[in-house]
């Protein structure tokens, strides 16, 4: 089998698969995570109301609702500390919340829970946009995150 194969079954199966789809308007990407039950969580906070305009910039500008510091602690305990501090925050209808998590500055190669952290708000349901905090409040040592 050579390219030009591979890429006629391709076509075929792509025409195949959108004539059974009918005209849902959905793209390959799109039909593929609603067929494998993957949440898009890029997708949603782009349309979700609540992270647009006003709103937005208010949130981004307001101080956290409670700050975690979990630099220093093993990576089971700062994962047992982050799943808590979550629940709480959800709980407590929290719409901004600070991880300090460090730089990594002692740690040889990638700072682990500064990936911990962020592995963590890709799998969190209720986790909406993140980043970096500014300089004066840890910079690339702590993360900002907006709950939905």
């Amino acid at each position: 089998m050579d390219f030009g194969d591979i890429l006629n079954e391709w076509e075929n199966r792509k025409n195949t698969d959108a004539a059974k789809r009918g005209n849902s308007g959905k793209n390959d990407m799109e039909t593929w995570l609603d067929e494998n039950e993957v949440f898009d969580k890029d997708a949603y906070s782009r349309t979700d109301a609540s992270f647009h305009g006003n709103n937005r910039r208010r949130l981004l500008n307001q101080k956290p609702d409670d700050i975690i510091d979990i630099h220093g602690l093993t990576l089971e305990k700062a994962l047992d500390s982050l799943e808590l501090f979550f629940e709480n925050a959800k709980t407590n209808g929290f719409k901004k919340l600070r991880i300090v998590h460090g730089k990594g500055n002692h740690t040889q190669g990638e700072a682990v829970l500064k990936a911990a952290v962020r592995k963590f708000i890709e799998q969190c349901g209720f986790a909406g946009e993140s980043g970096f905090e500014k300089a004066a409040y840890g910079g690339s040592g702590a993360t900002w995150v907006l709950l939905k």
